[in-house]
């Protein structure tokens, strides 16, 4: 009689680990940031139509990397969520926090559980109502469930180390739009590329008072800020 394959549990689970953080390596990164009026997040997506960073809800913001379909998903169950429990309860219940707990239970079941992790690393980002920034919040929600609470800036995908020594460097509290768009091009490009606007796709969470504070930057405007 055959006796069954074994593999042990600590193998199985580096292999997961590797193989999503290859998948998300292939991706092209995003960096998102506190600047003077809110979040921006600045990803590269020479894409006009697949979209890496949209809105959740009122003042909620999703961004994603590595298999579009992936975390496309996770932004679709989002939205259903936050839309629930606005309508069940009130607009106010609804904050990142609680969006960011409903992704890692969903993306560490899926490593534990699943053949197949999925290839994505994942930000949620939330501003307070008002013009106070102090309340501000960036949820890095990784593979594999965890959880990280970032502070003035985090950077995700492909190359996320050299991006992240990059842009440590040109990073200040409260810089004006077009620094900051600036500052998160030039770190996400290096020495070796150029990008203009096509290449980009940039979104704020702006501090203000509408409802809504998620708007996109793009064409005219973006070629603006980043001349």
């Amino acid at each position: 009689m055959n006796m069954p394959f074994y593999v042990a549990p600590e193998q199985v689970m580096k292999d997961r680990a590797d193989y999503a953080r290859k998948g998300i390596a292939r991706g092209r990164a995003l960096i998102a940031l506190t600047y003077a009026d809110g979040i921006l997040i600045v990803a590269e997506n020479a894409s006009n139509t697949l979209r890496k960073v949209s809105e959740i809800y009122d003042r909620i913001a999703f961004a994603g990397v590595g298999k579009y379909n992936e975390f496309d998903q996770l932004r679709i169950a989002g939205v259903r969520h936050a839309d629930m429990k606005g309508y069940s309860f009130s607009r106010d219940d609804v904050d990142a926090r609680s969006l960011a707990n409903q992704y890692a239970q969903i993306l560490g079941q899926v490593f534990t559980h699943e053949m197949k992790p999925m290839e994505v690393e994942i930000l949620v980002a939330e501003i307070a109502p008002g013009p106070n920034a102090g309340d501000d919040q960036m949820f890095h929600i990784l593979y594999d469930g965890t959880v990280n609470d970032e502070h003035d800036f985090a950077v995700l995908g492909g190359e996320a180390d050299a991006i992240h020594e990059r842009f440590e460097a040109a990073y200040e509290p409260d810089m004006e739009l077009g620094a900051a768009i600036r500052a998160a091009v030039a770190a996400l490009s290096g020495t070796e590329r150029t990008f203009t606007s096509d290449d980009l796709e940039v979104a704020v969470l702006a501090h203000g008072p509408e409802r809504r504070t998620f708007r996109r930057i793009d064409g005219d405007e973006l070629a603006g800020l980043l001349a």
